[in-house]
């Protein structure tokens, strides 16, 4: 099952029956009267938020949903039938946008949730609503309304705690695996994550938290270098952002300094709110510097760091690889998060995956 995250879709609701103009018809009943009934509604499209599904590959390739037309009204004041409803099923965190518009009609954050997009057309009314003491046989009646019609675009943002901001091969992936059940794939090559990840933390008993793992941004990724910034929107809804970097590069010829500022330029082009978000700095791969070397390394980056962007918030230093410097940084998080206002969250079971089959493939 391929992850999909976005999808447009046209619904219909259904139009409303139409009402009948008859008269009563019975034998030593002369010039019965009027009694032609309504029509039916038509059936209205609702769409609700289901936490066991994670992807909107459903709506990939079924792209039409059309509500049921109301039956028409009868002789002998019958009524017509109304059309039954569609409720399409998504997962907990899409966004449903009006796509001509750019109305957000729902946002379905909770697991649940059912918010009516379509509705389904008043039907016509029949003959016996239009008889009066001056109008005894009253021919008229009405045609059903139509039902409201829209083209949607769906989009799926992960409802998570915690986003993992940095580049590829930061060790976005390797930190999820430490410090959670989740498995994401782990390789020696850039954009190894081809789709978001999450993860649950244990910290105690009673005590979690939500992280997600998004591919990695590059310089440029706002004019869609790389993957772009197309799954930046996974990190809207989150609390705190981690920005790892790494502080032992490989290449000779990388700056770690430059490359972390390139990163936060990258959200302040997508999404300004991002930039305003609560943003930790994380060095990862000390594993990698000399132990006598470490401290040097840390706040000459540091020192850099600041000048060039003037950041003063929290800082972590961790090797993800083994685990070194992890645990004060998940206690720190949980702590800051229990201070922090609460979001609605996704439920995982305890592997750190939805409660639903994770995604295999990239999108």
């Amino acid at each position: 099952m391929k992850f999909i995250d976005e999808a447009k879709i046209y619904v219909k609701a259904g139009d409303g029956g139409n009402g009948i103009a008859t008269f009563r018809r019975e034998k030593y009943i002369p010039m019965g009267g009027p009694n032609g009934g309504d029509g039916g509604r038509g059936g209205s499209v609702y769409v609700i938020a289901d936490r066991n599904i994670n992807t909107l590959v459903d709506y990939r390739y079924t792209r039409k949903f059309l509500g049921q037309r109301g039956e028409n009204g009868g002789s002998a004041d019958c009524y017509g039938a109304g059309g039954d409803d569609i409720v399409l099923r998504m997962p907990v965190g899409t966004v449903v946008t009006n796509l001509n518009t750019g109305e957000v009609l729902a946002d379905l954050a909770e697991h649940d949730q059912k918010v009516l997009i379509a509705k389904g057309g008043k039907g016509g009314l029949g003959n016996i609503h239009f008889k009066s003491s001056t109008n005894r046989a009253p021919r008229q009646c009405t045609k059903g309304d139509p039902g409201e019609e829209f083209e949607l675009a769906l989009e799926l943002r992960v409802l998570a705690d915690v986003g993992l901001l940095g580049l590829p091969n930061a060790g976005k992936s390797t930190l999820i695996r430490a410090i959670s059940a989740a498995r994401p794939k782990v390789a020696d090559y850039p954009f190894t994550t081809l789709h978001p990840n999450l993860g649950v933390v244990r910290v105690g008993a009673e005590k979690s938290f939500v992280v997600a793992d998004v591919p990695g941004l590059i310089e440029g990724a706002a004019d869609g270098a790389g993957l772009g910034i197309r799954f930046l929107k996974h990190l809207q809804r989150t609390r705190l952002l981690l920005h790892l970097v790494d502080i032992a590069p490989i290449d000779p010829e990388a700056d770690p300094v430059r490359d972390a500022k390139a990163i936060v330029g990258e959200l302040a082009k997508h999404d300004p709110m991002l930039v305003d978000k609560p943003r930790w700095l994380v060095l990862n791969k000390l594993d990698l510097i000399p132990e006598e070397d470490r401290q040097q390394c840390v706040d000459d980056f540091l020192a850099a760091y600041k000048q060039a962007t003037g950041y003063d918030g929290p800082v972590f230093t961790i090797a993800a690889i083994n685990g070194e410097g992890t645990k004060p940084l998940i206690y720190a998080i949980q702590d800051a998060l229990e201070k922090m206002a609460p979001a609605p969250t996704a439920e995982l079971d305890d592997d750190g995956e939805d409660s639903a089959e994770q995604p295999t493939e990239e999108a």
